[in-house]
């Protein structure tokens, strides 16, 4: 034990002064061989291809497709949209092309519907869940315990091409607020769209606009790395033509000897690739033959970056500072797991007392209502029983009514049975009679009842 002791601490020894010692630069004798992992790199590289993602932003009709299609000097498949539509939806395509042996996934990803409906505070939401949820899913990939990001699918946006309308005036607010939005999102890259529809004077001065509006703003474009040697003097004057007016078509037409890309006119032609005419072949320069690795670099090490701090911080991680101590990853999840039963627990418990307190209340409502009700059922009870008395005097009164008229008819029945006799008697008599007949009250009544009739 004491000698595995004494090897421990001079290990730990060891790896302290190896930590403190600096770093040695020795010089090889002789060719070794590890010059040409370079080429071994680019040998894998090339083997397993590259993708590139592509959004394109921009009102509905203001030449989208026809751009791409110029610039990667093919037709894509591509539904035309119409103004109609109720709200922005994001519609992807997925291409594999091919330049000598190098592969290449291309993504191009449209936004169907954008800036065509009155309501335009919604426009940017649909375009900022897309970004998002590809971060999402590229982070769910990187946490997987068996993960397989060497052949994961990566669906993360590059580059955002932003199309201007060429309206000659200024940008719109739909356009700096959705810019706004975007710029922490993805690489940015603004265009004015259909440039041939302005004189050079007018598009000069709306770039300078547009910059300017941009930069008071607080929009962070793509800028262009100048750090290196060989694409630094490039890059700078790419960035000084931002944003670049473009123009698209995939049209040939001969001029002179020669077939070139262009958009004839009656007094003439606009070549594409003309640099008097527009700057498409700044932008193809930028976008493929420069500065496509550093746009994939970009979007891996700030943007996505930014989203996996915030989620990871969400979730409870956080970097140690090199004067605290480190910390495990089960420590950390036996603490989160502590706080989320506890945080759980506080739920239920509150989730209780209000499922309690409303049985409480809906109890009290429906008593209410009994009470209510009992009472009601009480007014209707003396009611009917009010009206049952009434109805039992009425049948008494109309009892003692009918037993009152039945009297008097058998009364008068046997007066007219006595007076049929009398007619029947001598005269004499019948005048006695008649005059006894008279002397009789209901005899006077019966006869002032027949003069009545």
């Amino acid at each position: 034990m004491k000698a595995d002791y004494y090897s421990w601490t001079q290990t730990l020894v060891m790896m302290a002064a190896d930590e403190n010692e600096e770093m040695r630069s020795l010089e090889l004798s002789g060719q070794v061989g590890f010059n040409s992992l370079p080429h071994q790199v680019v040998r894998k590289l090339v083997g397993q291809g590259f993708c590139f993602n592509i959004l394109c932003v921009g009102e509905t009709g203001i030449g989208k497709s026809t751009l791409i299609n110029t610039l990667f000097n093919t037709t894509f498949e591509n539904e035309e949209g119409d103004h109609y539509e109720q709200e922005v939806k994001l519609r992807s395509q997925t291409y594999e092309l091919q330049e000598h042996t190098v592969k290449l996934k291309l993504t191009i990803v449209h936004t169907v519907g954008f800036g065509d409906q009155i309501n335009k505070e919604e426009s940017t939401k649909p375009i900022l869940e897309y970004i998002e949820a590809q971060f999402e899913k590229y982070l769910e990939e990187e946490l997987k315990i068996k993960r397989s990001l060497f052949n994961y699918n990566d669906t993360r946006i590059h580059i955002c091409l932003y199309f201007i309308a060429p309206t000659g005036h200024t940008l719109k607010s739909l356009d700096l607020v959705t810019m706004k939005k975007l710029d922490s999102k993805v690489n940015i890259i603004p265009i004015i769209a259909k440039a041939d529809i302005m004189s050079k004077s007018d598009l000069g001065n709306l770039k300078k606009k547009v910059m300017n509006e941009l930069e008071s703003y607080g929009v962070q474009l793509y800028q262009f790395p100048t750090e290196d040697e060989e694409v630094g003097e490039i890059n700078s004057s790419l960035n000084a033509r931002l944003p670049f007016a473009v123009v698209g078509s995939t049209e040939d037409i001969k001029i002179g000897n020669r077939m070139v890309k262009a958009r004839s006119y009656p007094w003439g032609a606009v070549q594409v690739e003309n640099e008097e005419h527009c700057d498409f072949v700044h932008l193809r320069e930028m976008l493929l033959r420069v500065n496509m690795d550093d746009l994939r670099e970009q979007t891996h090490s700030r943007h996505y970056e930014l989203y996996r701090r915030c989620k990871l911080e969400e979730m409870g991680f956080k970097d140690t500072d090199p004067d605290s101590q480190s910390f495990s990853l089960q420590e950390m999840y036996e603490a989160k797991r502590k706080e989320f039963l506890k945080e759980l627990q506080h739920r239920e418990e509150s989730m209780r007392q209000m499922f309690v307190n409303k049985v409480k209340e809906t109890e009290a409502e429906l008593k209410e209502k009994e009470k209510v009700l009992h009472e009601r059922f009480e007014e209707l009870k003396r009611m009917h029983q009010e009206e049952k008395r009434n109805l039992e005097e009425k049948r008494r009164e109309l009892e003692e009514e009918m037993n009152a008229f039945n009297r008097r008819k058998v009364a008068a029945e046997a007066l007219m049975g006595q007076a049929l006799q009398g007619c029947s008697q001598p005269p004499l008599k019948k005048e006695k009679d008649k005059k006894n007949f008279f002397s009789l009250p209901s005899a006077c009544s019966l006869t002032s009842g027949r003069n009545l009739n």
